[in-house]
């Protein structure tokens, strides 16, 4: 269940950022580690995305980071072409 909420927050915050809302996908993947979740946007908004010197990825990331629970596994937000 929280990581439908968690996937929803990145779907909602990548959608503000770009011009290509409708380009916006996340997957997500369970590994051993944690859960990984796999943001692709369309090319010409990757740069909004990332921003400059990667400061909007590291801030998707410490929002993530920061809405997951405790004791619940880890999220990792890779961004992917």
């Amino acid at each position: 269940m929280a990581e439908r909420n968690i996937k929803e927050l990145i779907t909602f915050i990548a959608k503000s950022l770009v011009s290509q809302p409708e380009e916006v996908s996340v997957q997500e993947t369970e590994s051993s580690d944690g859960i990984i979740m796999e943001l692709s946007v369309a090319s010409d908004d990757m740069g909004k995305v990332i921003g400059k010197q990667g400061r909007i990825a590291k801030a998707i990331r410490t929002v993530v980071k920061a809405s997951v629970n405790r004791g619940d596994k880890p999220v990792f937000v890779e961004i992917v072409d």
